[in-house]
């Protein structure tokens, strides 16, 4: 990199972050709300490096091209939101992944406030009131209404199952 573009670079760590807007629409043509200064000064840099040493030959822009034309936008289905009505009898459950938590199709229950809550373990989730919920915790502030840790929630719960299995 030559000297000058090292000075610029180096002076725009001194720019507000207005000076850096005024300077990002200067070299790529486009106003910008960005307000990140980190970003913007890597963005002008990169510019700046780009104009004095050069851009992308044609055949590197084409192959990028290429590969984002054949790229999967996504690489897993969403996943389901609800409980499903019946679970099969015969399901074959891997080893689960969190060992704190008991076997798919327990049934954990626990008082809170004159309720009787009951939540189901999945093999993926854990289903509450007609939902399935990705952890304890997701169910746990459902319930109370704030950021709870699930497995603290749910302590005396997932303590009763370990002693009787």
């Amino acid at each position: 990199m030559e000297l000058n573009i090292l000075n610029e670079v180096a002076a725009l760590q001194r720019l507000s972050i207005a000076q850096l807007r005024q300077r990002y629409a200067e070299l790529f043509g486009e106003a910008t709300a960005a307000g990140n200064r980190t970003w913007l000064t890597k963005r002008i840099a990169w510019r700046l490096q780009a104009l004095a040493e050069g851009d992308l030959s044609e055949r590197a822009r084409r192959r990028a091209e290429e590969l984002a034309r054949d790229a999967d936008l996504r690489l897993n289905p969403p996943r389901c939101k609800t409980a499903p009505a019946i679970l099969p009898e015969s399901v074959t459950v891997p080893a689960s992944v969190d060992p704190r938590l008991p076997p798919p199709g327990t049934i954990l229950t626990r008082p809170y406030k004159g309720q009787i809550l009951q939540v189901q373990v999945l093999n993926e989730g854990f289903a509450y009131a007609g939902r399935v919920y990705p952890s304890l915790s997701a169910v746990a502030k459902v319930i109370t209404g704030t950021h709870t840790n699930g497995f603290l929630f749910f302590r005396n719960t997932l303590n009763n199952h370990k002693e009787t299995a």
